[in-house]
C-alpha cells in the first residue's frame, strides 16, 4: 500500500504550506525544541524544528547566500565573523567563499541541531569542520556580552522570536551586538517576513534604528517560508551597503545560485506596500 503523507506548517491557522512526504529520516527531541528531518517530493531534505520550516535541500540557497554575501561584500576585508544560530551550517558554508575570512565563530545554543544537520544535510552543513570555524554551543545573548570590539561582520542567522530564539529580538542584544563590531563592522539580521509578519518586521527594524546608524532592510524570496518573501536588514555604523570589492563579487557570482551584483543592487529596492507599513 502506498501512503500519501503530507507535512503541513500552519501559521497563524490562517495559511500554511504543504509537501508530500517520502520519508521521516529523523525524529527527535533537545532540551530546547523538537527536532525533525524529512524527505520530500518536492524540496528534498527539509529541517525542522518545533513543526516549522527552517531549511530545505532545494531553496536553502537564496537564504543563505543572501544573509552572507550582501553583508561580507561591504566590508573592506571581513576576517573574523559570528554566526549566531546557523547550526545547519549554510551560512558558513557562503561566508568561507570570501577569502579575507581568517575565522568564523559559530554561536549555536542547541548542539543537536549541528549534530542533525551534519548527518542528515551534508550539502548544506559541508563546512560546519572547516579548520576555520570555532563552535560555540551557548546562548548568544551571553555570548555576545564578552565580544568587544571583536568582529568584523556578525550574521545572526536565527530562528523566529519565540522559544529558544525569543532573547535574539530585543534592543539591549542588537546593541550588545554593535560592541561587538570593530570600526567597520557590518551586521546582518533576518527580520522575518514582510507579508505575513508585518508586525515583527516593524518592530525589529524600530529596534534596530534605536541601535545603528545605518539601517537598511532588504528582500529575497525563500519559497518555503510564510508569505514566500523573507526580508533580512544590514546595519553598521557608518559604512553603507554597497559592493566594496568588485573582483570578489563577480568570483563569488559564479558560485552562487541566487546571488549575482545586479541582485545585489536591487534587493534594497523597499516595495512601495512596506514603505506604507513603516511610515
Amino acid at each position: 500500500m502506498v501512503l500519501d503523507v503530507w507535512f503541513t506548517e500552519k501559521h497563524e491557522d490562517k495559511q500554511g504550506i504543504s509537501l508530500k512526504v517520502k520519508e521521516i529520516l529523523y525524529n527527535g527531541e533537545s532540551e530546547f525544541q523538537k527536532i525533525d528531518i524529512i524527505d520530500t517530493e518536492a524540496y528534498g531534505r527539509v529541517l525542522l524544528l518545533d513543526g516549522l520550516v527552517m531549511t530545505t535541500e532545494k531553496d536553502e540557497f537564496f537564504y543563505h547566500e543572501m544573509i552572507s554575501h550582501v553583508p561580507l561584500l561591504a566590508h573592506p576585508c571581513p576576517e573574523k565573523v559570528l554566526i549566531i544560530g546557523g547550526g545547519d551550517g549554510g551560512t558558513i558554508r557562503e561566508v568561507l567563499k570570501h577569502p579575507s575570512v581568517k575565522e568564523v565563530t559559530l554561536c549555536e545554543i542547541d548542539k543537536a541541531v549541528i549534530d542533525v544537520s551534519r548527518e542528515y544535510l551534508p550539502s548544506i552543513a559541508c563546512c560546519i569542520d572547516d579548520s576555520r570555524v570555532k563552535i560555540h554551543i551557548e546562548d548568544a545573548v551571553e555570548h555576545i556580552k564578552r565580544k568587544k570590539n571583536s568582529f568584523d561582520a556578525v550574521l545572526i542567522d536565527s530562528t523566529d522570536p519565540l522559544g529558544p530564539g525569543v532573547g535574539l529580538f530585543t534592543e539591549e542584544f542588537y546593541a550588545n551586538v554593535r560592541e561587538s563590531l570593530r570600526g567597520n563592522g557590518v551586521m546582518a539580521a533576518q527580520t522575518e517576513s514582510p507579508v505575513t509578519c508585518q508586525k515583527e518586521f516593524k518592530l525589529i527594524n524600530s529596534l534596530l534604528n534605536k541601535v545603528f546608524s545605518v539601517v537598511k532592510p532588504y528582500f529575497a524570496p525563500v519559497p518555503t517560508y510564510p508569505g514566500g518573501n523573507w526580508s533580512w536588514t544590514f546595519c553598521s555604523k557608518g559604512l553603507q551597503p554597497e559592493i566594496n570589492n568588485e573582483s570578489l563579487a563577480i568570483e563569488i557570482e559564479k558560485t552562487s545560485k541566487y546571488y549575482n551584483r545586479e541582485i545585489y543592487k536591487a534587493v534594497f529596492a523597499v516595495p512601495n506596500y512596506v514603505k506604507n507599513m513603516m511610515d
